[in-house]
């Protein structure tokens, strides 16, 4: 029988703009394939039934990786932590090939652990497996709570022991397929820019317009639109990770996608409790990519995107976008959080002070960011309509806690029956009922490193999604 993954209609979009973007690259072999993870979740979006796809189809084309086509290294440069790097690229995986989903757009296979490159530098080019786990754990967290991420299609341990100053070493060792829009970065533009290369740049840019905002393609003014709109995206996008209490581990230019997706998320991590100051990554030491910063880095990074695009775009006219991104970003998250809340919308007067007691109630108290939504979920009542005193009964009392208390009971003075229906089952959608916080994660680990026993991680998968 061939093998679905292989006979899909593999489209060469970054092959065809030629050798300036990429290396041609091998895979490394490795003495072990064994498959942990498959996302069945994501194979119909590609015309694939999860029952055709065995799981050796998935070893022998993402552990084996027999051929479909050249498996390409992509360049880019960035900055990382407001410093110019221009020593990056892939590293330690490839551009596997590009499908066209059931929804006509373009998807990437993109690896990770896969073997040197080019740009390996000294590194071995692999992928720890909990480095692996804890992406596939992310991703689909992430997705959970509606935020635009790259996903895992799949993630096979194979078999080596790598070192690393950050992990218990030897540790163990994984090769991941990442499902995502696009790898083109905010870094694959400033590395043309470094380079002198406009040209190089128009092209680049006229294909991601082409494939990824095919909407402003006939507008006259399809440059300076389509920055416009990954200002929008961004904006949205960092709204969405502030609202789910994700922070960001590293972000550089070079993990920024030209698409406004989320991707390589470094050491992330779920904020436990509301911290403006808490940060992700260990090696942070000054707190640049807090969590309370993540707005103003993101719009620090489409900021330095200018000097790379205005080769092509008016500045002036990307200045004038570039001011819009906080009032989408405002805008959004305030939706968003009242969404959390139980609310479809609120008059903005309404909505910015029920946000601001919500904030004030969960910085003061320290309750769990987490157990803070999932407990209106469990909670809500019809009858808190008409007691106050039902709202929440069991939360620590405080001044704080009164004041939102009856915000929330005032607000939902004028709402029937039906309304505070579609409001539980609001707080459904939008509070899963499983966080992510570090202590979850690393208990699912212990069980893996202790007794190799993956069954924790598929039942935490499984909570994620409910």
């Amino acid at each position: 029988m061939s093998n679905p993954l292989l006979s899909l209609n593999y489209e060469p979009a970054i092959q065809a703009l030629g050798g300036d973007y990429y290396d041609e690259v091998l895979a490394a072999e490795f003495p072990q394939h064994i498959l942990r993870f498959r996302n069945d979740k994501l194979l119909p979006k590609i015309g694939l039934t999860p029952e055709d796809v065995k799981d050796e189809h998935f070893i022998e084309a993402f552990g084996k990786f027999h051929c479909v086509g050249p498996f390409l290294a992509l360049r880019y440069h960035g900055y990382q932590f407001g410093e110019y790097n221009p020593y990056l690229g892939d590293g330690r995986g490839f551009l596997y090939g590009q499908v066209r989903g059931v929804n006509g757009e373009l998807y990437d296979f993109g690896t990770k652990g896969s073997g040197r490159t080019p740009y390996s530098r000294s590194a071995d080019g692999r992928l720890t497996l909990k480095g692996g786990v804890r992406e596939v754990l992310a991703a689909e967290m992430l997705h959970r709570h509606g935020v635009r991420t790259s996903r895992c299609l799949s993630l096979i341990e194979t078999g080596e022991g790598l070192w690393r100053g950050d992990e218990p070493s030897p540790t163990r060792s994984s090769v991941m397929v990442r499902f995502s829009s696009s790898h083109v970065r905010f870094g694959t533009f400033e590395r043309l820019y470094y380079f002198k290369r406009p040209d190089l740049t128009k092209k680049l840019l006229d294909h991601v317009i082409d494939y990824y905002y095919s909407e402003l393609k006939e507008q006259s003014d399809h440059y300076s639109l389509f920055y416009s709109e990954l200002v929008k995206r961004v904006a949205k996008l960092v709204a969405q990770w502030m609202a789910a209490g994700f922070c960001h581990g590293v972000l550089n230019t070079d993990n920024m996608s030209i698409t406004g997706e989320s991707f390589d998320y470094g050491p992330y991590a779920f904020i436990p409790t509301y911290d403006p100051k808490f940060t992700a990554a260990y090696f942070d030491y000054s707190g640049l990519y807090r969590y309370s910063h993540q707005p103003l880095v993101c719009k620090s990074n489409l900021h330095l995107l200018q000097d790379a695009l205005a080769a092509v775009i008016d500045r002036e006219n990307m200045r004038a976008s570039l001011d819009e991104f906080d009032d989408v970003y405002l805008l959004e998250y305030r939706r968003l959080m009242i969404n959390r809340l139980g609310f479809e919308h609120l008059p903005e007067t309404d909505a910015e002070k029920l946000l601001q007691l919500t904030i004030k109630l969960l910085e003061s108290s320290q309750v769990g960011y987490h157990d803070f939504f999932l407990g209106l979920r469990k909670e809500f009542s019809p009858d808190w309509r008409d007691d106050v005193n039902q709202i929440f009964a069991d939360f620590e009392q405080s001044e704080l806690m009164e004041s939102w208390r009856q915000y929330y009971y005032h607000l939902l003075q004028t709402y029937s029956n039906d309304e505070l229906k579609a409001m539980a089952e609001r707080l459904k959608q939008y509070n899963p009922q499983q966080s992510l916080i570090r202590p979850i994660i690393e208990s699912v680990w212990e069980s893996i490193t202790v007794e190799d026993n993956w069954q924790p991680f598929y039942d935490l998968l499984k909570q994620i999604c409910d």
